[in-house]
């Protein structure tokens, strides 16, 4: 963004809305981010062990740790955003154990991972929620 807050020459701001009901899954091992729409859905079905059409968002990483892809089923069809750091690295949610395949993570914690921010740094203020979205978090 330049000074006045508008838009520099070639810049681009994305926004994924994404609804309380829809859960995001960290895959917790390396992924080849070659893979399109077949390839990570296949993987979402058979190493992560969940339904890739019920739209809920599903990220990966690659070895480097400098790429990331997220794939989700919206009506119609499968969206692939693919994200490559120029310089540094993505970060893992703190709550990834040995094991696991995938680990959910908060919608919050998925926009610190896309802008760099270190998840395992980051503190929050304790914050009002909902019975029902409380107890499935914790």
């Amino acid at each position: 963004m330049d000074r006045r807050g508008g838009l520099g020459a070639g810049e681009v701001i994305a926004v994924i809305l994404v609804p309380r009901s829809v859960r995001v899954y960290f895959a917790t091992q390396p992924t080849n981010l070659r893979r399109s729409f077949e390839g990570l859905s296949n993987e979402v079905r058979e190493v992560l062990r969940h339904d890739p059409l019920a739209g809920h968002v599903f990220v990966f990483l690659n070895r480097r740790k400098n790429q990331v892809k997220l794939l989700v089923y919206t009506r119609g069809g499968f969206t692939i955003v693919h994200k490559k750091l120029e310089r540094g690295r993505f970060t893992f949610p703190a709550r990834v154990v040995d094991g696991v395949a995938s680990v959910e993570i908060d919608v919050h914690e998925l926009a610190m991972l896309l802008e760099g921010i270190d998840i395992r740094r980051a503190r929050t203020s304790a914050r009002w929620e909902p019975p029902m979205h409380a107890s499935r978090v914790a």
